[in-house]
């Protein structure tokens, strides 16, 4: 998994977070899923990743990042996936308003988030 400390790296910012550059099986690995998972969560509309010309999937960093926040909600907190969504949504919210989230969410780190 890639940590949250990481997401704010020089060397990731310099890569850009939203090149597309990992395949699914290389993304899966990295999250301990199976591939046919990242592509249910393609289906949900969780995180879609950038398709190459001959239609091969490619996740960015960011996509990782959107993802492990997910898992988060979901292993940690015991989540469905449509309300890991809406909770990641409403801690965007939050953090626009600059309104402290409650402590039971605390750990979840969605700065570089997009849902």
């Amino acid at each position: 998994m890639v940590a949250a400390s990481q997401a704010a790296t020089p060397e990731l910012t310099r890569l850009g977070l939203d090149k597309p550059i990992y395949t699914i099986s290389v993304a899966a690995e990295i999250l301990a899923v199976h591939p046919r998972t990242l592509m249910m969560y393609e289906h949900l509309a969780l995180v879609v990743p950038h398709r190459t010309p001959t239609n091969r999937r490619r996740y960015s960093q960011r996509d990782l990042i959107t993802l492990q926040a997910i898992q988060r909600l979901t292993k940690t907190h015991g989540l469905n996936l449509q309300a890991a969504r809406h909770v990641i949504r409403l801690l965007q919210t939050l953090d626009r308003h600059r309104i402290p989230r409650p402590d039971f969410v605390t750990d979840v780190d969605i700065a570089h988030v997009r849902i």
